[in-house]
């Protein structure tokens, strides 16, 4: 009977007729808006050059390009996962003093302009900067303009996407599950490899997600930090970049496997959204 109670008002919001209630006023500028975010999609899809994208999908300097795009992004995600899931349990879990301001600079990469963080990561990580000259002097390691360098750059603007759908993801868990695995003997680190992570893992995997995604279309930070040399820090979006300036069919090409990455994230995601709703 309760069930039933509770499903009625759910059944009579689905029941409502589409569109009831909505000021004809705002059509119109939702026409405008879905048309402008959909028409250049679209044109990228009737302007590829369908009978010449296999031979510019294996041509050699797209094939280097996407060939780094995948391991770069794949690397950075890896890394955003070793920091980002203790980061986000940090922000979840625990008081400390200045924990706003920690998370509101963990987020500010989201509106940083790409181009501010690159030259950011020049200016900490470079041979003069604050911790690169220590590195390029003690240990010989120097960052800028290597593939190494385009990973960090893509970890920078993606880390922040992955720690935020974890943090979601566990204040939305029951800490509860934790103390008691505390009550049976069990450490904290242990309670959390044991009991935590499972609870969180679909939003690990959301946040993994989003972050491999931002990583792979990452231009701004990557071409000021990395630079784009063919080969080692050349990836998809520069290629793309290049491309449009001499060979525009290639430019599509390269742009329409970034679509359909991002279509796929849009379809991996698509439950974790509608439970959301």
């Amino acid at each position: 009977m309760t069930s039933t109670a509770q499903d009625t008002p759910r059944k009579a919001r689905r029941s409502r007729a589409p569109g009831r209630g909505f000021p004809l006023a705002l059509l119109a500028p939702a026409l405008i808006g879905l048309a402008f975010l959909l028409v250049p999609l679209l044109a990228l899809v009737v302007r590829a050059p369908w009978r010449d994208l296999p031979e510019q999908l294996t041509s050699p300097a797209v094939w280097d390009a996407l060939r780094l795009s995948l391991v770069c992004a794949t690397t950075a995600t890896a890394l955003s996962l070793v920091v980002g899931v203790p980061l986000a349990w940090l922000l979840a879990r625990t008081d400390f003093p200045g924990r706003s301001l920690v998370r509101a600079l963990v987020t500010l990469p989201l509106v940083l302009p790409p181009v501010v963080g690159g030259v950011a990561l020049l200016l900490a990580l470079g041979r003069n900067g604050v911790v690169g000259r220590w590195l390029d002097e003690w240990f010989g390691v120097t960052l800028p303009f290597t593939t190494a360098g385009v990973v960090l750059a893509e970890t920078f603007v993606a880390l922040p996407f992955l720690v935020i759908s974890v943090e979601g993801t566990l204040r939305a868990a029951d800490p509860r599950f934790e103390e008691a695995a505390a009550t049976l003997g069990a450490s904290r680190f242990t309670a959390f490899r044991r009991v935590t992570l499972p609870l969180i893992a679909p939003g690990v995997a959301a946040g993994a997600v989003l972050a491999w995604a931002r990583a792979l279309g990452e231009f701004g930070a990557t071409i000021t930090f990395a630079g784009n040399f063919p080969g080692r820090t050349q990836t998809m979006p520069l290629a793309v970049y290049l491309a449009l300036q001499n060979d525009p069919a290639a430019a599509i090409a390269l742009s329409l496997v970034l679509l359909a990455v991002s279509v796929a994230v849009l379809a991996g995601l698509r439950d974790r959204w509608t439970r959301a709703v």
